[in-house]
């Protein structure tokens, strides 16, 4: 398993890799604006409309309230459980394996809201919480060019690799390479910045404990875009 090194995947790969992306940017154009205005109208709101501050207000109180427990049920729901209904729905999912996906969308995707929740509070403690651009601009990058590149896409292209083979490590082992796996790698890097570098953006305009929710409702739309795509482009 893994075979070759990252000097043999690396120049040969480029020109494939851009190919496939710059169709993959096209067709993540118009998710990617859904997620921004989505984010945008609740950053506006919360700002700007005073009659809404009671609902943010409910939502920061469950939040501090509930902490990890929160972002893992919230994550989940929103990162596992929506999307995987959306699958079974469509027939994206083998009759065999419908149990599996369900139970391991939802550990998955709750084990990363708890990920991301700790990510969160690392940054306001290395960075602080000012709403101002350089503060924000400094999260942003940490985010998704350290956090995104050294363990957040590694472990999604991971899973939806192992998920493609129907959770068989076996299958897994045998149908992937080090070459491949780089691949899948870069090409989730490229999609993810295209389409979180301004959505993190708008995340990390609002105070800490709303930002778990709003990441939990924006990745609820990139996850189906992510599992759909999977699903035709895999080894399934």
């Amino acid at each position: 398993m893994l075979e070759g090194g990252v000097k043999d995947f690396l120049f040969p790969t480029l020109a494939t890799l851009w190919r496939m992306n710059s169709a993959g940017f096209r067709a993540n154009l118009v998710p990617g604006l859904v997620l921004w205005t989505v984010g945008l109208f609740v950053v506006l709101t919360y700002y700007f409309l005073e009659s809404s501050r009671g609902f943010f207000e409910a939502v920061m109180n469950i939040k501090r309230t509930y902490g990890f427990l929160y972002s893992f049920i919230a994550t989940g729901f929103f990162g596992g459980f929506i999307p995987f209904l959306y699958l079974w729905a469509t027939g994206r999912i083998n009759a065999g394996m419908i149990s599996y996906h369900g139970v391991l969308f939802l550990l998955y995707w709750g084990a990363r809201g708890v990920d991301v929740d700790a990510f969160y509070r690392l940054q306001s403690l290395l960075f602080g919480d000012d709403l101002n651009w350089t503060t924000i601009a400094t999260k942003v990058f940490v985010d998704q060019f350290v956090y995104c590149t050294l363990w957040a896409a590694p472990i999604t292209a991971f899973f939806y690799g192992w998920k493609d083979c129907d959770f068989s490590w076996s299958k897994f082992r045998d149908t992937t390479s080090k070459r491949s796996f780089l691949f899948e790698i870069a090409r989730l890097l490229l999609s993810t910045w295209l389409v979180w570098i301004p959505a993190t953006a708008i995340i990390y305009s609002l105070p800490p404990p709303l930002q778990v929710p709003l990441f939990s409702l924006t990745l609820c739309f990139f996850v189906l875009l992510v599992s759909v795509l999977s699903t035709k482009e895999g080894r399934s």
